[in-house]
């Protein structure tokens, strides 16, 4: 079983993810393709690759991901593929794998240069089904593209640590269906500074709103809330919270809200893309 995988900004009121997905499979019937998402916001080269970098670890080796998210190339972004534990991920160079790959190397990375080999109206996306087939039937990574050493880092979307160890700057790199903010900060890089020292989340207060307590608690899971104190589930509906979410990600939320009745972490604590969110080390 070949799979693809399908990570892009088209949505799905036009055509175009109907389109992608009739290319490949004019090209390779034998495929299983998988939607990852199509929701990323329109060029948001944050949100994409904490969605791959959430996604790709449930997939088998050897299967491909065909990210469309800030695809075109120009004289800026080239089209490059990568291996990377031990799978394979087209994407323009415009910082999305540099993001993902951050802390651990890719396997191989290759500037696709397939370009002339394809009719002249060929798109960017043509030129990604392409080698997405390619590499589905098994195909080396060097027939596509030429071997070079590194990728596009964008490094201010990296957390930062203070100089004295006291704090973790980070910041809002997504929000999900639930209105949870996903902010890039690590579990990793979370106890790798904490060494056991208590801490809180101040919540910095937005104009117009209401002042908020910091969160000095970051749990396992949603559900741990509940330990603290003798009360129910009732009593901690709307209580802020922060987690390590599945992906290892600092991730802060409202407790059991529903974002369009009520609102959500986004809304009610007024934290948006690449705000900022900091750990205090007391």
């Amino acid at each position: 079983m070949s799979i693809i995988t399908l990570t892009t900004d088209y949505g799905l009121k036009d055509h175009f993810v109907g389109a992608l997905k009739g290319k490949i499979l004019s090209e390779y019937p034998e495929a299983t393709i998988i939607d990852i998402s199509h929701d990323i916001d329109p060029f948001n080269i944050a949100e994409a690759s904490y969605c791959i970098g959430a996604a790709y670890k449930s997939f088998p080796k050897g299967t491909v991901h065909l990210i469309g998210v800030d695809a075109e190339l120009n004289k800026e972004n080239q089209h490059i593929a990568i291996e990377w534990n031990n799978q394979f991920f087209i994407c323009a160079d415009n910082g999305i794998l540099g993001l993902l790959t951050q802390n651990s190397a890719p396997q191989k990375i290759v500037a696709i240069n397939i370009h002339d080999r394809l009719p002249t109206d060929a798109t960017d996306l043509d030129v990604f089904v392409t080698v997405a087939n390619h590499i589905a039937r098994g195909g080396l990574l060097n027939v596509i593209g030429k071997e070079i050493n590194s990728i596009k880092q964008v490094t201010e979307l990296q957390a930062v640590v203070s100089e004295d160890k006291n704090a973790i700057k980070g910041s809002v790199i997504y929000i999900d269906h639930f209105g949870n903010v996903v902010t890039n900060i690590t579990k990793k890089l979370f106890l790798e500074i904490a060494k056991g020292r208590p801490y809180e989340i101040p919540m910095i207060q937005k104009r117009g709103m209401k002042e908020s307590k910091p969160i000095k608690n970051i749990w396992a899971k949603y559900s741990d809330i509940i330990t603290t104190g003798n009360h129910g589930i009732k009593y901690h509906e709307g209580d802020k919270l922060a987690i390590f979410n599945e992906a290892g990600f600092l991730e802060i939320a409202i407790f059991r809200s529903n974002p369009m009745t009520v609102g959500s972490a986004s809304s009610l604590l007024g934290l948006g893309y690449r705000d900022t969110v900091i750990i205090n080390f007391l």
